[in-house]
């Protein structure tokens, strides 16, 4: 995150560059937890393990290609949490790895190397081989991944649903649009790290709602599956209401009639849903703000 921060004598003032890290639930869409670190604290592994308590036997780890290390993996075995994580061969990676990726095998049990001593002792793990399933999946226009799961039952879990599970992360791009570009989650209304805390915080929040409602409106209009709700949409019709909706006040018998009007007009803001489709980045800077034009 680049906060739109000026220089400040303030006591603890908040630094313009800071790393945001989530526990995020595709599907729903929604963040169930979220954290601020300074850009030169020990990085996204860490703060992981920071959140782990926050987790439970039920719950399944989907990671994306910066997380596999073997104490990792040792750590959520011992905690018994599922996890599924693309592991990429195209900067070294494991050996079984490239071994199985040569092979040509669909999938395949391995025993990944014991964590280092260090490792072991730093994050109160066993020093023993981690025994997981790697699975090939290749997409609609040829290009192979390879993603590692815990999930060694090929009856309970065949290798052919991995490659959906997966595609469940774009939610996490998509909900990240919504917070930097509509929310504007790097303006920020004060000079404080409690400020910038504060704001993250509320806007997290009001995208969270922003899902909730859009869920209620797809359920109660009893759309079919392939239609979606309008997002950018529904941010803009919840928006003016926020205040009332969660204020109350002198209205408040109205909020009832309010929300279901509310839910009536996102309800026809929809769009069908391809599946399989898809649409390549263009290349070229990303569309963030200049610092001059963030708030503060």
């Amino acid at each position: 995150m680049r906060f739109g921060l000026l220089a400040s004598h303030v006591k603890r003032a908040a630094h313009a560059d800071q790393i945001l890290f989530g526990l995020f639930l595709p599907g729903p869409d929604l963040m169930l937890a979220a954290s601020l670190h300074g850009i030169h604290e020990c990085g996204e592994r860490q703060f992981l393990i920071e959140h782990l308590d926050r987790l439970s036997p039920d719950d399944l780890l989907l990671f994306d290609r910066g997380y596999p290390a073997s104490w990792l993996v040792a750590v959520l075995n011992q905690r018994t949490i599922k996890l599924c994580m693309r592991v990429d061969t195209n900067d070294g990676g494991y050996t079984c790895v490239r071994e199985f990726v040569r092979s040509g095998a669909i999938e395949r049990i391995v025993m990944l190397r014991a964590p280092s001593k260090q490792d072991a002792l730093d994050y109160e793990c066993p020093r023993k081989p981690q025994r997981v399933r790697l699975v090939r999946h290749v997409l609609p226009n040829g290009e192979h991944r390879v993603l590692m799961t815990n999930l060694c039952d090929n009856k309970l879990f065949p290798g052919d649903c991995f490659g959906e599970l997966y595609h469940k992360r774009w939610g996490i791009e998509e909900a990240l649009k919504r917070l930097k570009h509509r929310l504007n989650l790097e303006h920020v209304t004060g000079l404080s790290q409690q400020a910038v805390v504060q704001d993250v915080s509320a806007k997290i929040l009001c995208d969270n709602l922003q899902t909730l409602v859009s869920m209620t409106a797809h359920a109660d209009a009893d759309l079919p599956e392939d239609r979606r709700i309008n997002h950018a949409y529904a941010h803009t019709a919840l928006k003016p209401l926020l205040p009332i909706l969660l204020l109350g006040g002198k209205i408040g018998r109205k909020v009832g009639t309010l929300l279901r009007g509310l839910l009536d007009l996102i309800a026809g803001k929809t769009y069908r849903h391809r599946e399989n489709r898809s649409k390549p980045r263009k290349r070229g800077a990303k569309p963030h703000k200049q610092m001059t034009q963030k708030n503060c």
